[in-house]
């Protein structure tokens, strides 16, 4: 499949500038979801072992895209379900910023009021975590390392090679929610990744993914593992979990959203991350210039090593609310969060969505 190909699978309205926050599905999810819903529906005799074989497609698929082997991929609904079983099933101190996306934060804090895990609270620069700001901060007490690919606050994506070398045999724990998709990072180097399926990988809400290294799976207590972990949980015994990533599992996933994340992922593995990359680096280049052009502060990286589908502006803190008006007034769709704009582009974004962003910049700078 071609990019143009690809791209004509999507038909999100113009001024939709928000992937960061939830990405519109394309049609293979969507056919797919429809199809699976009807099965269900009809509940026809042998067609309950497609639903329950959805799981297994996902996992599949979502190794394809990150380079990890089947057996290593369990589905979550969604992130911070996944970084759950991960904060309670460490032990020792665990290095991580406080400015990173709640999910992780938040695990931590709880698994430490029940269990033998200390969050380290680590120095950053605006919420960057570097190997040089890094090293100096990673005593005998840490155990584990925990950084988002791509930081949800200010767009910097992660030097993961240089990350993995400071953190040397602690465990690297990603979380991917902003990059995977997007970025076609070396994941490999990583210990445990999670990420999810309504951001970049445009398969809706529900979505997401826990990817458990061997080594990780040896290192981490699957605390939080239900009865379908085990490897016969109807036994009459209550087992110890399976080995693989298999044991971070709760309950049976759902079967729809399965086989729409792996329908996603099947269509984005035709055309190939780095071709959605390129788009997604032009369209995120057009932006900054808008930016530029009317002399909106650009906080977030330039370069597009340091980058992914994040622009984000911070304009005079008596300016924020003239910007999120002018945006809301000409119909582009961004995030407002504390003193910052977040605009996040997807290869999708047409011409029509960049005039109406230039028209809302436009009506901001005249108004200031």
């Amino acid at each position: 499949m071609t990019i143009d190909d690809y791209l004509e699978r999507f038909e999100e309205e113009p001024g939709y500038l928000d992937y960061a926050r939830i990405s519109p599905i394309g049609r293979a999810a969507t056919e797919e979801a429809i199809a699976l819903t009807a099965m269900l529906a009809k509940a026809r005799f042998g067609s309950l072992q497609v639903l329950l074989d959805q799981h297994d497609r996902m996992r599949e698929a979502v190794a394809a895209i990150g380079g990890f082997h089947a057996d290593q991929v369990v589905f979550q609904p969604n992130t911070s379900q996944a970084l759950l079983h991960v904060a309670f099933g460490l032990s020792g101190g665990v290095a991580i910023s406080p400015l990173e996306f709640p999910s992780m934060p938040y695990a931590l804090t709880r698994a430490a009021a029940r269990g033998p895990v200390a969050p380290v609270w680590l120095d950053s620069d605006d919420g960057r975590v570097t190997p040089g700001n890094l090293r100096a901060q990673l005593t005998d007490d840490v155990q584990a390392v925990v950084v988002s690919l791509v930081d949800y606050r200010t767009g910097y994506l992660a030097d993961l090679e240089g990350i993995r070398e400071v953190v040397g045999e602690r465990l690297l724990i990603v979380d991917a929610a902003q990059g995977f998709g997007v970025v076609d990072a070396p994941y490999a180097l990583a210990d445990v990744v999670a990420a999810p399926g309504h951001k970049w990988v445009r398969a809706g809400m529900g979505t997401g993914f826990l990817a458990v290294s061997d080594r990780a799976r040896e290192m981490l207590t699957p605390a939080l593992a239900g009865f379908v972990a085990a490897e016969d949980p109807y036994s009459g015994e209550v087992e110890e979990p399976a080995p693989g990533a298999a044991a971070f599992q709760i309950s049976h996933p759902d079967a729809v959203a399965a086989g729409r994340f792996a329908s996603a992922l099947e269509e984005l593995a035709s055309v190939g991350v780095p071709a959605v990359n390129t788009a997604i680096a032009e369209r995120v280049s057009r932006i900054i210039d808008l930016a530029d052009e009317f002399a909106l502060p650009v906080v977030s990286p330039r370069a597009e090593n340091e980058r992914a589908g994040i622009v984000v502006v911070e304009p005079e803190p008596a300016q924020l609310t003239v910007l999120a008006a002018s945006l809301h007034n000409h119909g582009v769709t961004a995030t407002v969060r504390d003193t910052r704009v977040r605009l996040s582009a997807h290869a999708t974004v047409e011409e029509e969505t960049f005039a109406m962003l230039k028209a809302a910049l436009l009506s901001f700078a005249t108004s200031v």
